[in-house]
């Protein structure tokens, strides 16, 4: 893990500059194309230099949590599994969004209750399951520094695969549940404030969410200043294994996209054990869940998309893929005023 760690440097603000003032030659008046150009100078700093394209993978990592037996979810868990076959077999929202992104889909069995075998789902399982965390943590600090180094070993694996960009999906019943607990004890909110509807909780449902959170956080004593032992003691294994891809982006230079409310709570857990980590994410949008918002403001990250959704899966990245290649696309394909013979204002 400190090897891990050491390896994450700060983006390069000269790139970042020196992007900035390429745009502001491009034919156009300053400024004009607005958040564009900020996707643009980030990504250029975050790569250390302006790419020739923006190659994506997204990671889909799955999990089951023991938390989901205290009736949180609006599903069953066995759902968990079948939604990693359909993921395999091509018929899940994230598959037709990946596909139309142009991005690479990595499914990851990061510690589904049944093992799922399937030639298109990565085995990187963490166990079956995590334990409830309403009673107990969920899982050792061992175990959840191991799920942590496996991403980041995806990661790696990405970077040498030419990849530029990676965008963050999960799949959990449970796991919101998980991330509110998680969010909760890093930002020292109520649980009322971060707990929302999931996967389609009615209010009553909310309210025992809420409630189970409050009783995590009781029954797991954590000090929000470790962030692997909030991690062990209230996160999921496919939460842990996204917290290590992000941190294995920003060791790599490589552009880490977040999805949603979940992937934001890796994220958190990512930059307080990193803080440079957080430099090389970008938050493809606002999710419906009201801890979300919290999460970004956290970061201080801006979403590209707020489209009132809430499904997870890495949907959210996926459709803000195209905006981040286009912004690239300004960068390397539009023409400067010197080179269209345009006279340039200034402004």
């Amino acid at each position: 893990m400190r090897e891990l760690i050491a390896r994450i440097e700060p983006v390069d603000e000269a790139v970042r500059t020196s992007t900035a003032q390429l745009l502001d030659a491009k034919t156009k008046p300053r400024r004009s194309l607005g958040r564009l150009e900020d996707l643009a100078a980030q990504i250029a700093a975050v790569r250390g230099v302006v790419p020739a394209g923006l190659e994506a993978a997204i990671v889909v990592a799955a999990a089951d949590h023991g938390v989901a037996a205290e009736g949180v979810s609006a599903y069953p868990q066995e759902v968990t599994a079948q939604m990693v076959l359909n993921f395999a077999a091509g018929g899940a929202a994230i598959n037709v969004l990946a596909r139309q992104a142009g991005a690479r889909l990595i499914v990851v069995d990061a510690g589904v209750a049944v093992a799922v075998e399937h030639e298109l789902v990565r085995p990187l399982r963490l166990g079956s399951g995590t334990g409830n965390l309403a009673v107990a943590p969920a899982m050792s600090v061992d175990l959840a520094t191991k799920a942590v180094l496996a991403g980041a070993a995806l990661s790696d694996e990405l970077a040498a695969s030419g990849v530029d960009a990676v965008g963050l999906g999960e799949m959990g019943i449970g796991n919101t549940t998980s991330a509110s607990a998680l969010v909760a004890a890093l930002l020292g909110v109520e649980p009322q404030r971060v707990c929302g509807r999931g996967t389609g909780l009615d209010d009553d449902g909310v309210a025992r969410k809420a409630a189970t959170v409050a009783r995590a956080l009781a029954a797991n004593d954590v000090d929000p200043d470790d962030p692997l032992a909030v991690l062990a003691a209230l996160g999921g294994f496919e939460i842990a294994l996204l917290v290590g891809v992000a941190l294995g982006c920003a060791a790599n230079r490589l552009v880490c996209v977040l999805d949603g409310f979940i992937t934001g709570a890796a994220a958190l857990v990512a930059g307080r054990i990193a803080p440079e980590a957080i430099g090389a994410m970008i938050a493809s949008h606002r999710s419906t869940e009201p801890g979300h918002a919290l999460v970004l403001e956290a970061l201080d990250l801006a979403p590209v998309l707020d489209l009132g959704l809430r499904l997870g899966e890495g949907s959210g990245a996926a459709l803000a893929l195209p905006i981040l290649r286009a912004s690239i696309a300004v960068l390397n394909e539009m023409a400067t005023f010197g080179d269209a013979g345009v006279t340039d204002a200034g402004r």
